[in-house]
């Protein structure tokens, strides 16, 4: 079986723990419904973040994941500094993965800095041209993802036919078999994909969402989008930073709260305004399924018909996430975990 990248009615049936299924999509790419986050793979010292993961633990889960049927990885250039991609990079060789087996998804916009720092995002000065979505940097990026991964192929200011030609450009070269897009308001992905579909270029096949129960706002405007003009979304963080993985008695108790969770300052930001109700309900309902609450929260995501990124940082979690798809909830069950959903502030652009 193959996954079906497109929104819309989902095809979940029950399989084996140790294969994750995959269905044809209209243009014929691949994926499996479970993709692995690789932002946990790099140099703890990036950002300050301890929850990263070095070189020798990277590639073993890369590994497990690939065993598992997990064949979608997902990067972005920015992640420890380019450090995830060349970990990859150095994955499909050492196992001797082919190529053609997986699916690599890396993301280009801001700056890739040679000394492991984070600088701001700011288009000028030392950084002039090294960041952005122009036409140089779209294809300086590309060049040095592809680079890193050691493979061949793979903003708001630069104006959007730019952006578009130059994706085309990209895709026509050989170096990037598809394009996908990530965390946009949905006027603007509609006029980038209109723009390409009205000049014959190449339109974007994909969406990576912020898209959880703790927030849902994507499902006003992005999701309904994307399931009408066939395009797949693999939405980013659907344990909302770990939040729906835990009960929220460990949340003072530090002995019970993730490496992640203690130095990830984007989590109190972008989950101020959410109703930690919901947290409880997950917990009510993986205890009465027998099931972690990390399970309840990606499947949910799951039978919205969405194929969510995880960051899976052992062989438990990803032997783990594989259980996923088999996780079925009843009517009763998906309004007990969404009826206490509140409308939030717009978070992850």
């Amino acid at each position: 079986m193959f996954g079906d990248i497109s929104v819309g009615e989902s095809h979940h049936h029950l399989v084996p723990s140790s294969q994750v299924p995959s269905e044809w999509n209209t243009l014929g790419l691949k994926i499996s419904k479970v993709i692995l986050g690789c932002m946990t793979f790099g140099s703890s010292s990036w950002q300050g973040s301890p929850w990263v993961l070095d070189e020798e633990d990277g590639l073993k889960l890369l590994k497990a994941a690939y065993d598992q049927g997990i064949n979608t990885w997902d990067t972005a250039d920015t992640y420890s500094n380019g450090e995830s991609e060349v970990i990859i990079g150095k994955a499909l060789k050492k196992f001797n993965i082919p190529r053609q087996k997986v699916v690599i998804l890396s993301k280009i916009f801001n700056p890739v800095m040679d000394d492991g720092t984070r600088p701001a995002s700011i288009n000028d000065g030392p950084l002039v041209n090294q960041m952005g979505l122009s036409r140089k940097h779209v294809f300086h990026a590309v060049d040095k993802c592809l680079e890193r991964l050691g493979t061949d192929y793979i903003d708001r200011e630069t104006p959007p036919e730019e952006i578009m030609r130059a994706l085309h450009d990209v895709v026509q070269s050989g170096k990037v078999r598809y394009i996908g897009a990530s965390s946009m308001y949905t006027w603007e992905f509609a006029r980038l994909q209109y723009i390409a579909q009205s000049k014959g270029w190449t339109p974007f096949i994909s969406m990576q969402p912020f898209y959880n129960l703790l927030y849902r706002e994507e499902e006003r405007e992005m999701l309904p989008f994307c399931e009408a003009t066939g395009v797949g979304v693999i939405p980013w963080s659907p344990i909302a930073r770990g939040l729906l993985a835990k009960p929220l008695s460990s949340k003072n108790d530090e002995a019970n709260q993730s490496i992640r969770s203690q130095s990830d300052k984007k989590t109190e930001t972008w989950f101020a305004d959410a109703n930690l109700e919901i947290v409880n309900r997950v917990e009510k309902v993986a205890a009465d399924k027998g099931i972690s609450m990390a399970l309840v929260a990606t499947a949910w995501v799951l039978q919205k018909g969405c194929y969510p990124i995880l960051g899976l940082n052992s062989e438990k979690r990803i032997k783990e996430s594989v259980e996923a798809l088999n996780v079925k909830f009843t009517k009763e069950e998906l309004e007990y975990l969404e009826s206490e959903y509140r409308p939030r502030n717009i978070q992850g652009m």
